[in-house]
């Protein structure tokens, strides 16, 4: 009976071997590696900075001179990949934005683009804070 459960044992590693994307396989990393080292359920989640600004009431009508530069701040820090997500929010109902949230890498990059914005010194941002975000739920 023993010797057919070890025929089975090593017969289930033969197969998971095979199936094994790694180069190289070691039977003992399966009884070594615990639950929590082979699933990104237990894993850190990662660390994002907000930077929520607060805009002027009559943002749509003063923002045009600073715009292009905003966005292009914007653009530009996304394709660095520090810039994971952006952009205005207003009140249900309204088509007039009352401030904006910007999503970043690190507290660096939110910093950056706070300092760089032609929105925060052209006026059009009345207040702006920066604070640490732990992503519980997704993948941002």
């Amino acid at each position: 009976m023993l010797w057919n459960n070890r025929a089975v044992l090593y017969n289930a590693v033969a197969v998971v071997a095979r199936l094994s994307t790694a180069s190289s396989f070691s039977p003992m990393a399966l009884t070594t590696r615990t639950f929590a080292q082979t699933t990104s359920l237990y894993s850190s989640p990662p660390k994002r900075y907000l930077l929520n600004y607060e805009y002027i009431p009559d943002v749509l009508e003063k923002r045009g001179p600073y715009r292009e530069g905003h966005l292009g701040l914007a653009k530009e820090m996304a394709e660095a990949g520090t810039c994971v997500s952006g952009g205005p929010f207003n009140p249900p109902g309204s088509d007039v934005p009352n401030g904006a949230l910007f999503v970043f890498t690190t507290k660096e990059a939110a910093e950056k683009f706070a300092a760089e914005d032609p929105y925060i010194e052209g006026g059009i941002v009345t207040k702006s804070t920066i604070s640490e975000w732990t992503v519980a739920i997704g993948n941002n």
